[in-house]
C-alpha cells in the first residue's frame, strides 16, 4: 500500500511538471548580426533574457500592463506569432547625427488571448519592444512593469529627483545596483548601465504618446522595475508658471483600446563609442506628420539671460538691459557673425501671465522688423501656464513674424502633461513656428514626429553656473545627449577651475577650459544651439566666435574616435566637405593625450586643419588655449592633448 501511495505521488508530481513544461514556449529573436539575441519564455509571465555572443547581461526579466479589469502579460495565452525583419534607409527632417540612417532588425510580434499584442526588435546595437492592444472604447491602465534582473553587481549611471515632479537638471550618481534600495529617490530615462563587463546598456523609450513618461526604482534584489505619474485630475493655482496638483487618478493613463504602446529600448553595445554614436530613439519613432517641413530651420541662436543682457564697451553708447536699444545690439551681433535667432527670454512681455502686450520698453514689433532687415528671426520666451491659457498664441505670434517660442517649466511628465508637448508641437506647426521645451523631460520621438519641436533642456546645463562641471557633463554624450537633442546653452568666455570658480550674472562664467567650450559646440546636439555669453566678449574673442558660429547644428555623419563613459569624449562631424572635431574630458586627470587617426578624411586630398587646444597654463588658468593651422591628410595621426577639464576643437577643410 505504501509503494502504490508513493507511486501515486511521484505520478502526479511528473504529470505536473509534465503540463509546466507542455505549458512553456520558449522562442527566441536575434539581431541580423547574429550578436545581440533575446530569448522569451512564456509561462505565468512573459520573460525574456538578453545575451551578447551568448554572454547572458539581463536575465529573467518580465514585462506586464496592468489595466483596470485584467492584467495583460498574466498567465498569457500564446494564440500566434510571427516573425518579419526589416532593412531600409531612413533620413531625418532634422538630422542631429546622420542624414541618412539604416533602420535594420529582425522582429517578432507575439499575439495573445485577449485581444493584446507583444512587439520584439532585435538590432545589431540593441532590443526593444512594446505593448499593443485591441480593446474596444476606452481603457484605464492602473501600470506597467517593465521589470529587470542583473544577473551579478552592476553599476549604474542615472538621475535621481525627490519626486515626479522635476526639472531634469540634477547631477548624475553612480550607484551599485545591488545597494540601491526600494526607498532610495528613483532614477528618469535615460539609464546607463555598466555591466562591468565589455557591455553598456542605455535604457530609454521612444514613440511616447498619450501615456506618461516611465521612470525606474530598484526591486530591492539587485533589479529595477518601472513606475508613473498618476495622471491628474483636478488642479489649483500655484503662481505665474505652474500648477498644484489637487487631484489625482488611480490610473496611469485613460487612452484608447486600440493603440500602439511606447517603444521601451536597451542600447546595448560592446564600445562606448556606440553609445554617442547610436540613433535608437529615431528609428523607433513616428515618422513626421507634417507634409512639407522646409520652413523649419535650425540654427545658433544668441541669448541674452545668461549675461543678464549686459553687453557694455565704447560701442555701447546707451544704457543696457532688457530694452530695445540692447535687443538691436544682439540683432547686429547676431547678423554680423551669421547667427539665425536671437532669443529673448523672461521680460519682453509686460506680464509673464499675457502673451499679446509686449513690454513697451522693448518693443517687439520694432525688433521684429528690424531682425527681418538683418536677415536675424526672434525667439519668444513663454511659460506652460500662459501657452496653455492662450493657446490662440500661436497664430498671433505668426502674424506678429516670430519665428519660434521656447516654453519653460513644465516640470512633470505625466499623461496629461505628455498631451500637452504633444498639443504644443501641433498647434505650433499650424503656424509654422518652432519649439524649445525648457523645465522639460528627455526627447522621446516627439522631435521626430513633429520636427518643429528643436530642442529639449532636461539637462544640468550652464545656467547653473558653477554647478555645471565637466564631471557631470561629461555623462551627456553617453547619456541624455545619446536619446535626443539638448539645449545645454554653452558658449562661455569667461572660464574657470572649478578650485577657482567666482561667477555670476552679469559676469557669467563656465567651469571648463576655453577650448572645452568651443568642442562643446561639435560634441552636443542640438537644433537650436544657444551663444549663451555676451556679444562684448564675442567681439573681444573674435577667434573663438568665429569658430563657434562656423559650427553647423544638423550633420551628415558623425564619428566617435574616443569614448569613455565619464572620462572622454572625442567625436568627428561631417556637413559636406567639411569635418569638425571636438574633444572633452573630465577632472581626473591633469593631462590626457590621446592620438586620433583621420582615416575618415577622402583619399588624395590635403586639408588645412585650423584647431583650438588648451594652453600650456590651461590646468590653473582655464582662459589659455591656442589656435593653431595646420595641413592633414587621410590616415594621420594627430596628438591631442587635453588638461583637466579641458578640451579640443577644429575644423577640417
Amino acid at each position: 500500500m505504501k509503494n502504490c501511495k508513493t507511486f501515486y505521488i511521484l505520478f502526479l508530481v511528473l504529470v505536473f511538471f509534465s503540463s509546466t513544461q507542455a505549458a512553456e514556449k520558449k522562442v527566441e529573436l536575434v539581431s541580423p548580426n547574429k550578436e545581440i539575441k533575446v530569448s522569451l519564455r512564456i509561462t505565468d509571465k512573459i520573460y525574456y533574457s538578453i545575451s551578447y555572443n551568448g554572454d547572458v547581461i539581463l536575465k529573467d526579466n518580465y514585462l506586464r500592463l496592468t489595466l483596470r479589469d485584467e492584467v495583460l502579460g498574466e498567465n498569457p495565452k500564446l494564440s500566434g506569432q510571427k516573425f518579419s525583419d526589416a532593412d531600409e534607409m531612413l533620413s531625418p527632417v532634422i538630422p542631429l547625427k546622420f542624414s541618412t540612417v539604416r533602420n535594420h532588425y529582425n522582429q517578432l510580434r507575439m499575439d495573445f488571448k485577449g485581444n493584446y499584442s507583444v512587439e520584439f526588435r532585435a538590432y545589431d546595437d540593441g532590443i526593444a519592444y512594446r505593448f499593443l492592444t485591441n480593446k474596444k472604447g476606452d481603457i484605464e491602465v492602473m501600470n506597467e512593469d517593465l521589470a529587470i534582473n542583473f544577473p551579478a553587481p552592476y553599476l549604474l549611471h542615472m538621475q535621481q529627483p525627490g519626486s515626479f515632479k522635476t526639472a531634469y537638471e540634477e547631477n548624475y550618481t553612480h550607484v551599485n545596483s545591488n545597494e540601491w534600495t526600494p526607498e532610495d529617490k528613483k532614477a528618469v530615462l535615460p539609464l546607463l548601465i555598466d555591466t562591468r563587463k565589455q557591455y553598456k546598456i542605455l535604457i530609454s523609450e521612444s514613440d511616447l504618446s498619450d501615456y506618461p513618461c516611465m521612470f525606474l526604482k530598484s526591486n530591492g534584489q539587485n533589479g529595477l522595475i518601472s513606475t508613473f505619474p498618476n495622471n491628474p485630475l483636478e488642479f489649483g493655482e500655484d503662481g505665474d508658471r505652474s500648477l498644484k496638483l489637487l487631484k489625482e487618478a488611480d490610473y496611469i493613463a485613460k487612452t484608447s483600446g486600440k493603440r500602439t504602446y511606447p517603444w521601451r529600448y536597451f542600447v546595448i553595445t560592446k564600445d562606448d563609442k556606440q553609445l554617442i554614436e547610436n540613433t535608437m530613439t529615431f528609428r523607433l519613432a513616428t515618422k513626421s506628420v507634417i507634409g512639407d517641413p522646409s520652413w523649419i530651420t535650425p540654427g545658433q541662436v544668441s541669448w541674452e539671460w545668461w549675461n543678464d543682457a549686459c553687453p557694455y564697451g565704447p560701442d555701447v553708447n546707451f544704457v543696457s538691459g532688457y530694452n530695445l536699444e540692447t535687443y538691436k545690439y544682439y540683432i547686429d551681433f547676431a547678423s554680423k557673425y551669421g547667427i539665425s535667432y536671437i532669443l529673448m527670454d523672461e521680460g519682453w512681455a509686460q506680464s509673464t501671465r499675457d502673451p499679446f502686450t509686449p513690454n513697451p520698453h522693448v518693443d517687439v514689433h520694432e525688433l521684429i522688423r528690424y531682425g527681418k532687415e538683418k536677415n536675424v528671426g526672434i525667439v519668444l520666451w513663454l511659460t506652460w501656464l500662459t501657452v496653455e491659457n492662450h493657446m490662440d498664441l500661436f497664430k498671433t505670434f505668426a502674424e506678429w513674424g516670430v519665428k519660434g517660442v521656447k516654453i519653460d517649466f513644465m516640470d512633470r511628465s505625466d499623461q496629461w502633461m505628455v498631451n500637452y508637448y504633444e498639443r504644443v508641437a501641433e498647434e505650433a506647426a499650424r503656424y509654422k513656428l518652432f519649439v524649445d521645451f525648457h523645465g522639460s523631460f528627455k526627447p522621446a520621438g516627439l522631435e521626430y514626429k513633429y520636427p518643429n519641436v528643436l530642442s529639449y533642456e532636461g539637462v544640468r546645463g550652464m545656467e547653473q553656473m558653477g554647478g555645471c562641471t565637466p564631471d557631470n557633463s561629461i555623462y551627456y554624450p553617453f547619456l541624455r545627449n545619446a536619446v535626443g537633442p539638448m539645449d545645454y546653452t554653452p558658449g562661455a568666455m569667461n572660464s574657470f577651475q572649478p578650485n577657482v570658480y567666482r561667477a555670476d550674472r552679469p559676469n557669467s562664467g563656465s567651469i571648463g577650459t576655453r577650448a572645452y567650450q568651443l568642442a562643446l559646440y561639435v560634441i552636443f546636439e542640438s537644433g537650436l544651439q544657444m551663444l549663451a555669453d555676451n556679444p562684448t566678449l564675442y567681439y573681444r574673442n573674435a577667434d573663438c566666435t568665429e569658430f563657434i558660429t562656423r559650427v553647423p547644428t544638423t550633420w551628415d555623419e558623425t564619428i566617435a574616435l574616443a569614448a569613455e563613459v565619464g572620462e572622454v569624449a572625442v567625436v568627428a562631424k561631417r556637413k559636406g566637405d567639411k569635418w569638425f572635431i571636438g574633444g572633452m574630458t573630465n577632472n581626473s586627470k591633469d593631462v590626457r593625450e590621446i592620438d586620433i587617426c583621420l582615416d575618415f578624411l577622402n583619399d588624395g586630398r590635403n586639408y588645412k586643419m585650423t584647431s583650438f587646444k588648451d594652453g600650456i597654463n590651461a590646468g590653473r588658468q582655464a582662459m589659455d588655449y591656442r589656435r593653431n593651422e595646420s595641413s592633414v591628410k587621410k590616415n594621420d595621426i594627430i596628438k591631442i592633448k587635453m588638461v583637466r577639464n579641458g578640451g579640443f576643437a577644429a575644423v577640417i577643410e
